[in-house]
């Protein structure tokens, strides 16, 4: 597949890439993330090794792109729950240390 990441033009395959991220061992993930083979790469350390360029030359968005129309899987940041309620500053120390307190 012919894919464009920081202004140039790259013909990557699936079989590609695993071979490419073969050996490669995972950073810590921060932010956006692809599954390759039983690993999980951030999106940035997965583009520099395909493409060989610097993290600064291309965006997150272009490596998400070129790997989802690849089949691979790709995953957001998770999102926090949103509490259902507010809870006062005695509550929430309560629920901090485990016990829980109805004011």
């Amino acid at each position: 597949m012919r894919c464009v990441i920081a202004r140039f033009p790259f013909d990557l395959t699936k079989s590609g890439v695993l071979e490419s991220m073969k050996g490669v061992k995972p950073e810590q993930v921060v932010g956006d993330s692809v599954i390759i083979g039983r690993r999980t790469y951030p999106l940035k350390q997965v583009g520099q090794v395909i493409t060989r360029q610097d993290r600064r030359d291309f965006s997150a968005g272009e490596v998400l792109r070129a790997m989802t129309q690849l089949g691979f899987t790709c995953r957001g940041l998770p999102r926090a729950a949103v509490p259902t309620r507010v809870l006062n500053p005695l509550q929430q120390a309560s629920a901090m240390l485990g016990i829980p307190v109805t004011v």
